[in-house]
């Protein structure tokens, strides 16, 4: 655990590594949990456990972020009702819809998290989407 100071905040975190998800394919960590409540998931792309995309179906790539991140839920006792907020990152706008159907299938027991969706030019490994979480960690 590491400590720090924002202004007289005394913050600290944890760095959150799972072999429930696949590895970092960089210099960063799967997640990281701020003391008090929070964890932030680093952006997960469509890798399988083995580090190679899953897909080249646009379908098949969402769900399987979505199962990595429930991976890293899972290493903090935590599930997708513990989702705060999603930032969704794809490189076609014209696949929204599709988004959309895949997150009301994923929530649909479940109230749906804050998100907000982008449309990138281009992101690692070629995936097509890319997507952050923002989680309830106490």
């Amino acid at each position: 655990m590491l400590a720090f100071t924002f202004g007289s905040l005394v913050v600290s975190k944890t760095i959150i590594s799972t072999t429930n998800s696949p590895e970092a394919i960089g210099p960063y960590s799967q997640a990281v949990n701020i003391k008090g409540g929070l964890t932030f998931t680093s952006g997960q792309i469509p890798l399988n456990k083995s580090g190679v995309i899953i897909s080249n179906d646009f379908e098949e790539q969402v769900s399987q972020v979505l199962k990595n991140i429930q991976g890293i839920l899972k290493e903090r006792n935590r599930d997708i009702s513990d989702i705060i907020k999603l930032t969704v990152f794809i490189i076609d706008l014209s696949n929204f819809k599709i988004l959309n159907k895949i997150f009301e299938d994923f929530f649909k027991d479940h109230d749906f998290p804050s998100r907000s969706v982008v449309e990138v030019s281009k992101l690692p490994k070629n995936s097509q989407v890319e997507i952050e979480a923002i989680f309830s960690d106490d």
